[in-house]
């Protein structure tokens, strides 16, 4: 096992107040040195606080297994996968005789609404990991220099951490107000009925808040008057406040009828304040979990774009390729341009060097997209080879002016381009035919007139075996 020289993650820590709380409501676990807390790949159900002694956060790299970190008295580890409901990304055992906490999924919606501080360092960790990402990107840019392709993921990791910055802004006031509300719930006289109802209500702010209500501009100006209405004629304070959020909640003059006739006058105003704060501070949190997310699959796609950590020659399933090119490239289309997939579900994978695969993919399509600058059709078909058997065929077809006659004997030189100064070197399909032709022992030939251009390009399932 090795050490990997990096910076420290940040770290979630729970206070010896709060860590004294879920010592006291949730189960112990103890573990021997050497012992397995969870193995990387497995289901993320449960997250664990540390009360004593020190874990290790192992992650496989080339066959080995490298130290990641280890966590000590008051952090938790193991809360991502259950908050992203995803699996583990690391595998986690003890360095010594320890002793955790276990919480499930459903307990750990508890703990964040009791440890508010816990939150708030948690989405700390959510921007360390699109700092991550980040770098992973940086990795993928060897691979290929182009400005597209560059281009194009930041821009999908750009959007999704603006939301999480702009989230986590937004959180910590939510989250102190919700704090507030919480504080005034609890002067109020509930009796056991009403105590159950805000249960309840805790239940349906945390679902719908996963799952806004889809309302059309006129529907939610509409119902957000009839709320702050009935809000005011019921002398609450702030309706023009509240009723944007309760629209949300996808509540109507009804239900807040039906509120009303379980909570009296004195204690309506602070529930549905809670209510408001409560549903805007978990919707935020989806809102961060959703760019997290977005973030992860970014991550998985450029990683199989790349085609990271894997020997030169793989099995590779064409079709899969070819949709991580689009997503690498999808900043590039635009509104005016068409993309049509026509994929066989049976295309059998073949052994290939993925990595240069791609590269054929990623040249063809950005020589197709630079021709139908003014918009048009890009259509992508996959299928077997009917004139061989063990062949496959893909063909990448856009409507775009075509390559003139004069230049058709010369697209596959080195350095020729028809592309303005600046905007091509000159060798991408020089690189296309020599991957395709050289490595994989396939061909690549194409058809061009006016409004139309298609590359056909043909690989044998076993290249190894095709010499």
């Amino acid at each position: 096992m090795s050490e990997q020289n990096a910076a420290p993650p940040a770290r979630i820590n729970f206070s010896d107040t709060e860590l004294a709380y879920v010592a006291g409501n949730y189960e112990r676990v103890t573990l021997q040195p050497g012992d397995v807390l969870f193995d990387e790949g497995s289901t993320g159900d449960c997250a664990y606080i540390v009360l004593e002694g020190e874990l290790e956060v192992l992650k496989t790299s080339a066959g080995r297994q490298v130290l990641l970190n280890v966590l000590g008295r008051g952090e938790i580890v193991g809360e991502m996968a259950v908050l992203q409901n995803r699996p583990r990304m690391a595998s986690v055992q003890a360095r010594t005789v320890t002793t955790l906490i276990g919480v499930n999924r459903e307990q750990f919606n508890e703990v964040m609404d009791t440890c508010p501080a816990v939150t708030r360092s948690m989405l700390n960790v959510v921007l360390q990991r699109e700092r991550m990402t980040e770098a992973r990107l940086q990795q993928a840019q060897h691979m290929a220099n182009w400005n597209s392709l560059t281009a194009g993921v930041a821009h999908e990791l750009n959007n999704p951490a603006a939301a999480i910055k702009r989230g986590v802004d937004q959180l910590r006031e939510a989250m102190d107000h919700f704090a507030e509300a919480q504080v005034q719930l609890g002067t109020l006289q509930l009796d056991p009925a009403q105590q159950q109802a805000i249960n309840d209500l805790l239940e349906e702010i945390r679902q719908r808040s996963k799952n806004p209500v889809a309302l059309s501009a006129l529907e939610c100006s509409q119902r957000e008057w009839e709320i702050e209405g009935w809000l005011d004629k019921h002398d609450i304070d702030d309706g023009w406040e509240l009723a944007p959020v309760l629209t949300m909640l996808d509540w109507t003059k009804t239900r807040l009828e039906t509120l009303a006739g379980v909570f009296d006058n004195g204690s309506l105003a602070g529930v549905l304040n809670w209510a408001s704060a409560g549903y805007s501070a978990y919707s935020l949190i989806a809102d961060i979990s959703g760019a997290s997310a977005h973030i992860s699959q970014t991550v998985s796609v450029l990683k199989g774009y790349s085609y990271l950590d894997q020997a030169p020659v793989q099995t590779v399933n064409v079709n899969e390729g070819l949709d991580n090119t689009l997503l690498i490239l999808a900043q590039r289309f635009g509104e005016n341009i068409r993309v049509e997939r026509d994929y066989d579900p049976a295309l059998p994978a073949i052994q290939a060097y993925g990595r240069e695969l791609n590269q054929v993919w990623t040249n063809i399509i950005d020589n197709a997209i630079t021709a139908l600058e003014s918009g048009g059709r890009l259509c992508i078909r996959t299928h077997r080879d009917p004139l061989r058997d063990g062949w496959i065929v893909v063909e990448i077809e856009d409507s775009g002016p075509g390559i003139p006659p004069q230049y058709q004997t010369m697209i596959f030189e080195p350095f020729f381009t028809t592309k303005k100064p600046g905007q091509g070197t000159g060798l991408g399909l020089n690189i296309c035919y020599n991957v395709v032709v050289d490595k994989q022992m396939g061909e690549i030939n194409f058809e061009s007139e006016p409004g139309r251009t298609v590359f056909f390009i043909r690989l044998p399932v076993n290249f190894e075996g095709a010499g």
